[in-house]
């Protein structure tokens, strides 16, 4: 389906839902067991069951009210009389993004500091210079006989081009450290437990780090404009560390990404053939089929902070809201034939499609949406290319499952590669 059978709105042709008023409930006392076993599936089952793209749960002995759709994406990402303060688990937000964070600020408040990061990761000459920097680490970590895990390999080149792009510079046993925690970060989001509470505890010794190198950066007359420097000049310094590791931590998620990628050129080799013959210009479209397709985010929540009407159904002010992210990109009256990996659908996050969200939807400057779509592409991109562009490798046997009771989800070998050669 191309970019022309959208309507003005964004929405694909024929696309309909349904939505009742009231919602239903999802038939059980507690849905928590039922989410932990279905993964990224529950609200979309969920919605398959009952015939409606909403209904109520309980999840963790609170009550829940779950949607998916563009016009759901739409209420998370662009009504007012919602807010991101206290609609996650402690732990999540914690790892995720903590506590005086942009993602936690409502408002005139949240605007100011949104306008301060989209300056940072939407500039193209800062994301020019990320994706240099990603590149020349990724090729630095190469060479023939290499057998390395992809999702391995991008974490760490990841983690030396965020540092550096952000203006900092740790030794190498401590880039690996580094690397180890902020994977961590992510990779534990979707966990309770001992390992969560350790990554927890490493967490708070990055941002003990990073104040230390924040303050170093303002006592410096000569400071450069980096990331570093620009988020510490104005804000706290305990928040201006939680802002810095803000920018480290997703930038190094994005290896999941560059994972799927990988596996998706091992499902499907045409793409890669087709790109080594030089017809980089599609290299866009499979990033962003991958996007839709990989198991990432699975849902975002919000708070409802007064009474919300929506499609005849009330919403009371404290409802806590789900929106469904993956279900909402898997749902064949938006995307036909879901299942079916094709780039060929041409999806572009610019055109602010509202079922295509997998960072998030609406207007990036003044809602919740990840300001990081532009340079997340870029890696991604450049991850492909040089994948398919600048060596050869072969696959070895080795377990490409994703499970989708695992949020975060990957392959389960991380998608392994054994270097042939390098072009």
């Amino acid at each position: 389906m191309s970019r022309q059978d959208q309507d003005a709105f964004g929405h694909r042709a024929g696309a309909t839902s349904a939505f009742p008023a009231p919602l239903p409930r999802l038939p059980g006392v507690d849905h928590t067991v039922t989410l932990l076993r279905q993964g990224y599936g529950f609200i979309g089952h969920g919605c398959d069951r009952l015939g409606v793209d909403g209904f109520r749960a309980r999840l963790m002995g609170r009550e829940a009210i779950c949607l998916r759709g563009p016009e759901a994406s739409q209420l998370l990402y662009g009504a007012e009389g919602l807010t991101r303060t206290g609609a996650m688990p402690t732990t999540v937000l914690r790892l995720l993004q903590d506590k005086g964070s942009v993602q936690q600020l409502d408002g005139e408040e949240h605007r100011r500091r949104k306008a301060m990061f989209i300056r940072l990761v939407m500039d193209p000459g800062r994301i020019d210079s990320l994706r240099r920097g990603f590149e020349a680490a990724w090729r630095a970590e190469l060479h023939p006989g290499l057998e390395v895990s992809v999702l391995d390999l991008a974490n760490s080149a990841l983690t030396r081009a965020a540092c550096h792009w952000v203006g900092l510079y740790p030794a190498p046993a401590d880039l690996r450290r580094l690397t180890r925690d902020l994977f961590a970060m992510s990779d534990r989001s979707g966990h309770f437990g001992p390992s969560t509470a350790l990554a927890l505890w490493r967490r708070r010794g990055i941002e003990r780090w990073l104040r230390r190198e924040i303050a170093a950066v303002r006592g410096s007359a000569d400071a450069a404009a980096t990331p570093l420097a620009i988020i510490g000049k104005d804000l706290p310094l305990e928040v201006a560390a939680v802002e810095v590791l803000n920018l480290l931590r997703p930038i190094v998620a994005v290896g999941r990404y560059v994972a799927f990628a990988a596996k998706a050129l091992h499902d499907h080799p045409i793409w890669c053939g087709l790109f080594r013959s030089g017809n980089a210009d599609f290299i866009s479209d499979f990033c962003e089929e991958v996007r839709r397709t990989a198991p990432f985010f699975p849902f975002t929540a919000a708070r409802a902070t007064r009474d919300l009407t929506w499609h005849g159904a009330t919403l009371p002010a404290g409802s806590w809201l789900l929106f469904d992210i993956y279900g909402t990109a898997q749902d064949a009256r938006h995307f036909p034939r879901p299942q079916a990996f094709r780039p060929e659908r041409m999806l572009d996050w610019r055109l602010n499609d509202p079922s295509f969200v997998p960072q998030g939807g609406g207007d990036v400057a003044t809602t919740h949406r990840c300001p990081g779509e532009a340079a997340t592409l870029a890696l991604m991109e450049s991850a492909v290319r040089m994948l398919c562009c600048e060596m050869s490798y072969d696959v070895p046997p080795q377990d490409l499952s994703v499970a989708m009771d695992r949020i975060p989800a990957q392959p389960a070998s991380g998608m392994r590669i054994r270097v042939q050669r390098i072009d």
